[in-house]
């Protein structure tokens, strides 16, 4: 990995996860308790060996920024060469936001050049999976390929939300559709199956540069990997395909986009569950995050019907259950939930008070909320509406200010978000 730079998108506007996204950065959203939903990539670009990499910013990113240097800094060693490093939209070789995948990339080019790697990985931090791209790198270097693309295997009916990608039996890829309503193509090693792309790629740093620069030049082009760059490499250079190797050792490959909240919710719960298929207790493939200095988690009371518990769930450090009663939920750090309170099957975010008696379940609670005494959230959609934003799947999110989201992706809200 020595000569292999991570170039990592992070700038996405996340309109699929507001309110969530409404204050922060899709990477900077909260996953699993401790973590940020960028930690997983960041993990796996370390497991991997892959110690230079930039990261992509754009969209409120002051969390995400503080998060990464705090959290990630002290991970690489400055003095060996090694860094994570931020690059916000600098506007040196345009006058805009980024526009598209490739253009966040392209805008970007000097920094890129200046490290002199000879592959760049792309990466997207808003996934939830565990990759080895070393072997990844490893296989783009035994086959001499110049491009190559990480596919998942997929069920025909999900194409829709994917690169489906046309692979012959070598592993060469011979045709690219990008998010079609349907597809003919069958993965040459399951009839049953179509492969996608992951939006992983790796890159000989002298195809990419060229191609960066001629996209950017096209006036009709949406500057976008999957869109443009890939299908006008097609036949031109030698691209091929890796298949996903997944170090979650379970018997079903663990890709998931949280790009959604349920998606992003059903993740959460998985991991808070007896048997999670996302193993984050794997010592092998460690799980890293910005460390925080709070005391151990607290369970108090043991009187009947006033007793501090947790089960099916996840509690973190400083978070103290107060004779409260916690079910099949992830609780971040710093939260108390106080007597006779009941939350099930639901997210609260750090710094959180659930007062005396509250009913809580199928919820998100985002971060520095105070629940007042006897709330009940989550049992009535319709009152629910009233003071707190409701997903189409019912799922409540209380955010700080308790407003109701008439029109949740506002124009101003989507303003200079395009990617």
């Amino acid at each position: 990995m020595r000569d292999t730079l991570g170039v990592l998108l992070a700038g996405g506007a996340g309109e699929r996860l507001f309110p969530l996204t409404r204050d922060r950065a899709k990477p900077a959203v909260p996953f699993a308790g401790q973590y940020r939903i960028i930690d997983i990539t960041l993990s796996n670009c370390i497991n991997s060996d892959l110690r230079h990499v930039y990261i992509l910013t754009q969209y409120k990113a002051l969390s995400l920024n503080r998060h990464i240097r705090e959290g990630w800094g002290p991970v690489v060693a400055n003095e060996l060469g090694e860094f994570i490093e931020i690059l916000p939209p600098m506007q040196r070789v345009s006058k805009s936001w980024y526009q598209g995948t490739a253009d966040a990339v392209y805008q970007n080019i000097y920094s890129i050049g200046s490290e002199e790697p000879k592959h760049v990985i792309i990466l997207s931090g808003d996934h939830i999976y565990k990759m080895n791209y070393s072997l990844m790198l490893q296989h783009h270097r035994d086959t001499g390929a110049d491009v190559t693309i990480a596919t998942l295997p997929v069920a025909p009916h999900e194409v829709p939300a994917f690169g489906v990608v046309e692979v012959a039996r070598n592993g060469e890829v011979t045709g690219f559709e990008e998010k079609p309503k349907e597809t003919k193509i069958r993965s040459p090693f399951n009839p049953d199956m179509v492969d996608v792309s992951m939006g992983i790629y790796i890159f000989n740093t002298d195809v990419l540069l060229p191609e960066l620069i001629k996209d950017a030049e096209d006036p009709n082009s949406k500057h976008d990997f999957g869109h443009n760059i890939l299908p006008n490499i097609l036949g031109r250079f030698k691209m091929h395909a890796y298949n996903f190797v997944d170090e979650n050792k379970q018997k079903a490959l663990y890709w998931r986009d949280v790009g959604t909240l349920e998606a992003y919710y059903e993740a959460n719960m998985d991991v808070a569950g007896v048997t999670p298929i996302f193993n984050l207790y794997d010592k092998s493939w460690p799980m890293r995050t910005r460390p925080y200095q709070y005391p151990p988690a607290k369970f108090v009371f043991g009187e009947p019907g006033r007793t501090g518990m947790a089960i099916n769930s996840i509690v973190c450090s400083g978070s103290i259950i107060s004779g409260a009663v916690i079910r099949n939920s992830v609780v971040s750090q710093d939260v108390r939930v106080n007597s006779y309170a009941d939350v099930d099957s639901s997210i609260v975010f750090s710094h959180v008070n659930i007062g005396r008696h509250c009913r809580i379940r199928h919820a998100i609670i985002d971060r520095d909320v105070h629940i007042p005494d006897g709330t009940v959230i989550g049992y009535d959609p319709n009152e629910d509406k009233k003071n707190y934003f409701v997903s189409s799947n019912g799922l409540t999110v209380v955010t700080r200010d308790y407003s109701v989201y008439e029109n949740p992706v506002s124009p101003e809200f989507m303003q200079g978000n395009s990617w």
